[in-house]
Order: C-alpha cells, then structure tokens, then sequence
C-alpha cells in the first residue's frame, strides 16, 4: 500500500528570479512550475513526490526562471488570524490565550475596524469589557496596537514561517 500521508511541509517559498521573496505556495504548485520549466528548485524538503513517469523531491524553495513585477499592497489585510499573529496569540488585557477580537474604542461608539483600533482578546476580557471604553474600566494598553510592517508581512502573511526558509527571508 503506498504512503498516502502528506509530508510534513506542505507549503513551498517562492522566490523571484533575483531571489527575492514572492509569497508562499502549496508543494503542489511548486512542483507544477518546476515541472513546466518556470521555476527550478533552489532546497528540497521531506520526501519525494510520484507520478507515473516523474519522481520529483518535495520542494521547499522554489525560485522562478523569469523575473516577475509584482506591485504590492501598501497595507497587509485586515483579518482575525493575522491580528492574532501580531499580537502572539495572546490577551492583550490580561496576557492569557486569545480566543476573540475585540474594539479598543467599539464600533457602537464610532470606533472603526482598522488595525489601530482591533486587539486579540480572551473571551473573558472581551465579555467584562464589553461597548466600554478602556477609560471607563480603567484599563490601559500595554502596546498601541498598529498596523504590521514590513516586507516579510507583505510574502508570508500571518502564516508561521518554515524556520528552513530563514536564509531567503532574512533579506526581507
């Protein structure tokens, strides 16, 4: 019976043809592009992936074989799993795991969903705190909460980067 389980990495770093960090793709389009020629295979990961006339190491870092532009955002995107990454998972009132998001100023009292105003939050902090404002409660932030800079932001994201990618990363 053959191995069917999925190998241990099943994301790939893209690079550009100048070896500048892209964005991160499945092993299955990484391999799709080594195998069309548009792309070679810079390190190999875990494994071997068959088909009937090909045995092709898993790919951990692909590089492209042209140079591509790619215009990016000025901005990384709003989204509950990226403010819980900027903020490691964790309450910002009380230090604990973060399980919500919560409005420092709420949107019931003209507070905006943006980066500045959004925070991981533990379920109990977030229900106590509920429409106040921190002045009502006496409560203060910690860190300001900002919008994520960076190059690194814009290629991976909120993902949690492969610690074998770092040397590709580290000229972000």
């Amino acid at each position: 019976m053959p191995d069917i389980r999925p190998a241990a990495s099943s994301a790939a770093l893209l690079l550009n043809a100048t070896y500048e960090p892209l964005c991160v793709v499945s092993v299955r389009r990484a391999a799709i592009l080594i195998l069309s020629g548009k792309a070679v295979c810079v390190a190999d990961g875990d494994g071997v992936l068959h088909s009937s006339r090909h045995r092709v190491p898993v790919p951990l870092v692909a590089k492209l074989t042209r140079y591509v532009r790619v215009p990016y955002r000025t901005q990384v995107g709003l989204s509950r799993r990226a403010i819980f990454a900027r903020d490691g998972g964790r309450c910002v009132y009380c230090q604990g795991p973060a399980e919500t998001i919560d409005h420092v100023h709420p949107r019931s009292k003209g507070g905006q969903h943006a980066w500045d105003n959004v925070v991981a939050a533990c379920a109990r902090c977030n229900h106590h705190k509920g429409d106040k404002t921190l002045s009502d409660l006496g409560w203060r932030l910690p860190v300001k909460p900002t919008v994520p800079h960076g190059a690194i932001w814009r290629v991976i994201g909120h993902r949690t980067p492969d610690p074998r990618w770092a040397q590709w990363l580290e000229t972000v």
